[in-house]
């Protein structure tokens, strides 16, 4: 080439595709070396927008763009998505959480993947989480996220809620720790969790027992383990139908009756204190134990456990003793779903029990 300049110029372009070459590879290499998460998006308010026909928050964004309002994410692990539903978490029922379960045990079977993120509303959180904890058998995490305001607001939290949960699926000690919940950097168990407050962002709490952990600016740190957990199979995709009815002052039975010629194969009754209850009612739960209903007695105070205390008609001791179930610290809810996995083979009350005592 007799243009010295030209000649120049050629060069310097080749030196510098030499090195955007040398570049580029080493990040694909770093970025194929990275960990991957499954993130399994199925709605709620972390999924919302603000309708401008509306004026109000409706599902209006997918698993992808969540994901795309954290860039830094690629950098903790290679997230693949899969939008399952875009529902408020109202919606949630039996039958997406078997959906989801499967979604969660297919992806978890894959060596590569570290663990699964569930975003979810916030409503039915607790449910999804403890159904999950019950019946997927793994040491991998499985981080359950949501967030208290939608996507059209300035304070939207749902993206550090989903980069703290990427954080948690490769902590080392998150392993073995089973499905939780992780909203405002604090990381809470499936079975003691429970929504606390309407709006605030900081909702999620474990009454008596506190948070497992943290997911602070340096690491995810872990200060406890649930010991509490266990592990029930799926094995059926419809499960038995299993009701709540709530006991409050001047409860007349009526709801118990109607569960039962509803079909209803167990009850969960929201007593009261320890696990008490009213005459009327006490003489419905004597009357849906004698047609094989399995009753199960939880309490409507957020911390502490049911026991058989009390000795008058409708008190702890007379509702075992008529062949009840204790619901242990078990939230009506979250009783619901274990009765609905027990009763797939079991409906003895005397071998529902140990479950719920464990």
């Amino acid at each position: 080439m007799k243009n010295p300049i030209l000649k120049s110029l050629v060069l310097a372009v080749a030196s510098l595709s030499l090195a955007v070459v040398s570049l580029v590879i080493p990040v694909r290499a770093i970025a194929a070396d990275l960990p991957v998460i499954q993130m399994i998006a199925t709605g709620g308010t972390i999924a919302m927008k603000i309708d401008p026909v509306k004026k109000a928050p409706v599902p209006a964004i997918s698993g992808e763009d969540l994901v795309s309002t954290v860039p830094e994410i690629a950098k903790i692990a290679r997230i693949e998505v899969k939008n399952l539903a875009n529902v408020p978490s109202d919606y949630m029922d039996p039958g997406l959480w078997v959906k989801l379960q499967k979604a969660v045990v297919e992806a978890l079977a894959r060596p590569e993947v570290v663990g699964v993120i569930v975003s979810h509303g916030t409503d039915t959180l607790e449910e999804t989480a403890y159904f999950l904890d019950l019946t997927v058998n793994s040491e991998k995490p499985i981080v359950l996220i949501g967030a208290q305001h939608n996507a059209s607001e300035r304070d939207f939290d749902g993206p550090r809620n989903l980069v703290n949960a990427a954080r948690i699926c490769v902590a080392p000690d998150a392993r073995g720790k089973g499905a939780v919940i992780a909203l405002n950097n604090q990381i809470n168990a499936a079975r003691e969790v429970t929504k606390t407050h309407t709006s605030d962002v900081e909702t999620f709490k474990s009454g008596d027992f506190g948070f497992l952990g943290n997911v602070d600016n340096d690491r995810v740190i872990y200060y406890r383990a649930p010991l509490r957990r266990q592990y029930i199979p799926l094995v059926q995709d419809k499960l038995s139908s299993v009701e709540i009815v709530s006991m409050y002052g001047g409860a007349d039975g009526t709801m118990v009756r109607a569960a039962v010629t509803a079909g209803a194969k167990a009850i969960v009754i929201q007593a009261l204190g320890w696990g008490n209850m009213n005459i009327p009612m006490f003489e419905a739960v004597q009357e849906a134990i004698a047609k094989n209903v399995v009753v199960i007695v939880s309490t409507r105070v957020p911390n502490g456990r049911v026991l058989p205390v009390y000795g008058f008609k409708g008190g702890g001791k007379t509702l075992k003793e008529a062949g009840a179930v204790m619901a242990d610290n078990l939230s009506p809810q979250k009783a619901r779903i274990l009765a609905m996995l027990l009763l797939q083979k079991e409906t003895k009350p005397e071998e529902m029990q140990k479950y719920f005592d464990r």
